[in-house]
């Protein structure tokens, strides 16, 4: 069955490693989209972070962000859908977290741009100063400023349900910390993982037990009438599984972590150096005959 939908990843897929797109990867995506696939971007980025990609593709279809907690046109700002965190789930997961010494990040404005908030971060999580700098950099002239926000507690802003929280830090403490946080919250919240082990570095992204990629994708797929074996994702990480899982046609970065690129039914591709994007595009979207040979 022909592909309808591509749902994509950003960073670590669609995006190399200095979150730019390749000649290649924007030719195919185009070529697709010619032949009437939609595409839409699913990341567990920021709406805020990830809303000039969407703009600079010109999709069509609304962009799926913050893990599937918040669906949104790019261009209006119109709002599909969103899944808050619970408030009383929000709090006793930073609570869990302060105790583990983690650093915390908090998304919130679900109908605007988005705002990150924070009170203060380890000297030596530098992937999180490098992060923050950024997005006060790029983002800093916006609606006068409010982009990235600090304040004194996280605890005392703390007083309606935010888009999702994060903790960042070392792939080992992340790892215990994740155990706790799926013991203590249990089916209250789900936990989503985001790890680079070259960089000893780990994300874990605290959203609403309902959010995922995997469901942001069957919402947009619902939109458009379009059956899963009509889906083809392409991701590198496990906050990538269950749109992998879900899309009939999953395809895996070379870039991604072993235990992902051996799971059983999916599809390997080149790195994000080498334009595995638009070779999975190529394959299975512009040459289809390629796929049983």
């Amino acid at each position: 069955m022909p592909i309808s939908l591509l749902a994509l990843d950003l960073d670590g897929t669609l995006l190399d490693s200095r979150g730019l797109i390749s000649e290649r990867n924007r030719i195919a995506i185009d070529h697709a989209r010619q032949e009437g696939v939609h595409v839409a971007l699913v990341t567990g980025r920021r709406f805020r972070d990830s809303r000039p990609v969407a703009l600079e593709l010109g999709l069509d279809v609304p962009l799926i962000s913050h893990n599937g907690a918040l669906t949104k046109h790019a261009a209006t700002l119109q709002t599909v859908s969103v899944l808050p965190l619970p408030l009383d789930a929000a709090r006793e997961a930073l609570q869990i977290g302060r105790k583990a010494d983690a650093d915390a990040l908090l998304s919130d404005d679900h109908e605007g741009l988005g705002v990150l908030v924070y009170d203060h971060i380890r000297g030596g999580n530098s992937a999180a100063h490098k992060y923050i700098s950024w997005a006060s950099r790029i983002h800093g002239d916006e609606e006068g400023g409010n982009a990235v926000r600090q304040v004194e507690s996280l605890e005392d802003y703390l007083d309606r349900d935010p888009i999702h929280l994060s903790f960042s830090g070392g792939c080992v403490e992340m790892d215990q910390l994740e155990d706790t946080l799926k013991s203590e919250l249990g089916a209250t919240v789900k936990v989503l993982g985001t790890k680079y082990l070259e960089q000893d570095f780990t994300l874990l992204d605290i959203v609403n037990a309902a959010a995922s990629k995997g469901a942001g994708v069957a919402a947009a797929a619902a939109e458009l009438g379009v059956m899963r074996e009509e889906i083809m994702a392409i991701g590198d990480n496990f906050n990538d599984l269950e749109m992998l899982l879900f899309a009939g046609t999953g395809v895996v970065m070379a870039n991604a972590p072993l235990s992902l690129r051996e799971i059983a039914g999916l599809h390997p591709t080149a790195s994000n150096r080498d334009d595995g994007v638009a070779l999975a595009i190529e394959q299975f979207i512009l040459n289809p005959q390629l796929i049983n040979q």
